[in-house]
């Protein structure tokens, strides 16, 4: 991505902002007019609140962006400056205007505070566990799985279970749970000469329950919210604030899903009853909102799963839903997301990585 590609029209469309966002490191884009004067800021944040809300992708980004952003001019440019307003607002990129409101320049935050790791969200998951349900056979990545189990293959220089608590562990994440079952000793076997590293309990399923059954051992172990994780994915984003948003809406299950687009890659056909065509749309491309495998819990969720019981996580939030509780959404964007747990997707997950890190 350029930097002239960080300025976008109000006119554009929201997919097409949010395709901008996935190609930035930023997260964020500067709203401007014909002549480059500022008109707002546009977020990853901003578009999954139109998306919760019910916007259609299609519409364009004059009603979602912030129409009021922090900036900073050009005559009263120093870095103390810069640094207060990006501390006391957590703003990631500051734009440099002139008088008339021209975007001059823009700042980030890893330019002003290079050597500064950032903290927030350490307090927020220090007491929030994560569960990995590691106990499948993971069938669609035989035969690598007939040798390791799934969590254990690797994704670069680390299996996949243990870059997904990684990625916890550096927002603050202390304690870890894995739901194991195939081959669970030899993922035993692994962290055990990482034992100084991680807090990780194991809970030995005593037969394959599904993606959620083996959660109802988790019921002695918290009194809150915690994370689960299929064991063969990896999200990169603020866990604490997906735990936020999960608390706010009093959900009792919250599902991070992934924007995907999918085109089509020939001209589809329309046509009425009786076979009348009525024209062709050249490979049109489909928006769709997905299950990425991330969830967070309440401990309520936990009522809905009887002892040793096979259940799918689809089903335990069907029973939610049923009972007249709430199931929440995080919508993340595809680059956020990545997905091993076919032979395709794990080919492009080892590039894929790179980005994310």
């Amino acid at each position: 991505m350029t930097k002239n590609d960080i300025y976008i029209s109000p006119e554009i469309e929201i997919k097409e902002a949010l395709r901008k966002l996935d190609m930035s490191a930023r997260k964020v884009l500067l709203v401007v007019d014909g002549e480059r004067r500022l008109l707002g800021a546009l977020t990853d944040g901003d578009i999954r609140r139109s998306i919760l809300a019910g916007k259609d992708l299609k519409e364009s980004i004059s009603g979602i962006y912030n129409q009021k952003p922090r900036y900073i001019s050009v005559d009263d440019f120093s870095f103390d400056k810069i640094k207060s307003i990006m501390l006391a607002h957590r703003v990631e990129l500051l734009p440099v205007v002139e008088e008339d409101m021209t975007v001059a320049d823009y700042i980030t935050w890893d330019k002003v505070f290079a050597e500064r790791k950032e903290e927030e969200g350490t307090d927020e998951l220090k007491n929030c566990p994560l569960v990995v349900m590691a106990g499948g056979k993971g069938t669609r990545l035989e035969p690598f799985t007939k040798i390791l189990p799934k969590p254990l293959i690797p994704i670069g220089e680390k299996p996949i279970i243990q870059v997904i608590v990684d990625k916890f562990a550096e927002r603050g994440a202390s304690k870890f749970f894995f739901v194991v079952n195939y081959k669970g000793e030899m993922i035993q076997s692994y962290f055990h000469h990482l034992a100084e590293q991680y807090d990780i309990e194991y809970l030995w399923e005593k037969d394959f329950f599904g993606t959620a059954g083996g959660l109802k051992m988790m019921a002695e172990h918290v009194d809150g919210d915690f994370f689960v994780s299929n064991c063969d994915v990896i999200i990169k984003a603020k866990y604490e604030h997906i735990l936020k948003l999960h608390r706010e809406n009093d959900a009792v299950l919250t599902v991070v899903s992934a924007i995907q687009h999918y085109r089509i890659p020939y001209g589809v056909v329309q046509f009425k009853k009786g076979g009348d065509v009525t024209g062709i749309e050249e490979k049109p491309e489909f928006t769709f909102t997905v299950n990425t495998g991330l969830y967070v819990l309440s401990r309520r969720a936990l009522d809905y799963i009887k002892d040793n019981e096979y259940l799918d996580m689809t089903t335990l939030i069907d029973r939610i839903i049923s009972s007249g509780q709430r199931v929440f959404t995080y919508p993340v964007n595809e680059n956020e997301y990545i997905d091993i747990g076919q032979w395709e997707e794990y080919k492009k997950s080892v590039g894929k990585l790179k980005v994310l890190d």
